[in-house]
């Protein structure tokens, strides 16, 4: 018996200024005006996309000891920028990363429900710790938490977060027939929480939300990563777009599901996902050659290249050879608050291997970030990404795509006008909403009310 056609997921990712913007486009526009999110998150909920999501930056990135280039017109506030969208949208989903390592359970938790009231139950929160010292500085904690306590505090942080969610009711607060009044229960609110993170007791003063809480979501590739999304995650997101590593990945995932008495279907994997469309696949093919040499130029190809040298390279021609010097295997590193460096673990052996494959493909510094770097995932005419995305979903290789446009905020306009009919000609795709809150479009169950509550 053939199984169920699987329904596609569809988000879109507000890219700001980074690795794959062409900002230099004269279609380009701001990157922290309202407009720009206003006309992103229209597209997307016209499109009938599941949500809008916005990662975070607690510290301008640095390299050389210089603000990086792509951070120079600064990083907006998540939470001020999705309540500001919930007031110029209707169904689309708001979702933010917020930081477990430098945040606390009660504010962040407050704020999620606040926004899940203000957009009618649309909010969710991406999970994240944090790596580095260097983003610590702008803490009173700075950096001081070592790589295996970030995912236990993000573990107790997120449990935490849903005593809060749950320390009221659904009927806690409600209208006496008779009076016209409201009516709230005494334990309304009510928490204690001793643990080895946190020891905190009160009364929460936000009621249920929409949702009950937030969708949650879960970034982190590395096996703590996973376990954490397995454990108390409705998404994961992952870097996995092709075939072969996407399967691996969903069902690695979903196999640690079964451990903490939960489904397959009530964790989704979703994939971030570049795309490159034309009239044609070649004429996607050659556009997508151009827009690569566009995001990466010769500035940047030096910046990527001393993420794994860790020297400064502005001195070198980026049209021109590798250098002939060895990477600095030393503890410091020339670039501040880059995730990508965390990505070259053994420098001189990706330092062998780039000069081996320079020499083979007789590429400039340059030609070799562009290649090595190349993360575009569909590219050809409206159809043939249609029909790859479409099979890569029913492979079990991902659950949907959150897409990343490189142009700012048009860049979404030409999916949402020619993929997204023939993804609903397939029958895999909504032509409209069929509930109200992030939870109907994510087809994941509302939590159940919790049982026994603290005495206040």
């Amino acid at each position: 018996m053939s199984r169920p056609v699987k329904q596609i997921h569809l988000a879109a990712h507000f890219p700001g200024v980074n690795n794959t913007t062409v900002w230099s486009d004269p279609r380009a526009g701001s990157h922290i005006a309202f407009d720009s999110f206003v006309h992103f998150a229209r597209t997307a909920e016209r499109a009938k996309f599941d949500f809008l999501f916005l990662a975070e930056g607690l510290r301008l990135r640095e390299q050389n000891g210089r603000i990086y280039d792509l951070d120079v017109v600064g990083r907006p506030d998540t939470f001020t920028v999705l309540a500001a969208l919930a007031a110029v949208t209707d169904r689309l989903g708001l979702t933010g990363t917020i930081n477990s390592t430098f945040n606390e359970p009660y504010e962040v938790a407050r704020q999620f429900a606040a926004l899940d009231h203000l957009s009618a139950g649309r909010s969710a929160w991406n999970v994240v710790t944090s790596w580095d010292a260097f983003t610590g500085e702008n803490f009173r904690r700075g950096g001081f938490l070592p790589q295996e306590q970030r995912y236990s505090r993000a573990r107790e942080f997120l449990a935490t977060a849903n005593e809060l969610f749950d320390s009221w009711r659904d009927d806690d607060l409600a209208a006496d027939p008779v009076s016209g009044t409201f009516l709230r229960d005494a334990r309304a609110g009510a928490f204690v929480h001793r643990g080895e993170q946190f020891d905190i007791h009160g009364r929460f003063d936000t009621p249920r939300s929409p949702q009950g809480r937030p969708v949650v979501f879960q970034a982190g590739d590395s096996d703590e990563g996973r376990e954490f999304a397995a454990a108390g995650a409705d998404a994961i997101f992952s870097r996995y777009g092709t075939l072969e590593e996407g399967r691996a990945f969903y069902a690695d995932v979903k196999g640690r599901l079964a451990r903490y008495g939960r489904r397959p279907d009530q964790l989704l994997i979703l994939p971030a996902a570049t795309f490159v469309l034309g009239d044609t696949d070649a004429e996607a093919q050659e556009a997508a050659r151009e827009v690569r040499r566009r995001q990466v130029s010769g500035a940047t190809a030096l910046r990527h290249l001393e993420f794994v040298w860790n020297r400064d390279l502005s001195a070198y021609d980026p049209d021109g050879p590798l250098p002939d010097i060895d990477p600095d295997p030393g503890e410091h590193t020339v670039a501040q608050g880059r995730a990508q460096v965390r990505m070259y673990r053994d420098r001189l052996a990706t330092a062998r291997e780039w000069r081996e494959l320079a020499a083979q493909k007789n590429w400039s510094i340059r030609d070799l970030v562009i290649e090595a770097g190349n993360r575009q995932t569909f590219v050809g005419s409206p159809a043939t990404v249609a029909a790859s995305i479409d099979a890569l979903v029913q492979a079990d290789a991902a659950d949907g795509f959150i897409l990343v446009p490189h142009l700012t905020p048009g860049g979404l306009d030409g999916f949402a006008d020619t993929v997204v009919p023939l993804l609903q000609e397939r029958g895999v795709f909504r032509h409209d909403y069929t509930g109200s809150t992030l939870r109907d479009h994510l087809g994941i169950d509302r939590p159940a009310e919790p049982g026994e509550r603290p005495t206040p």
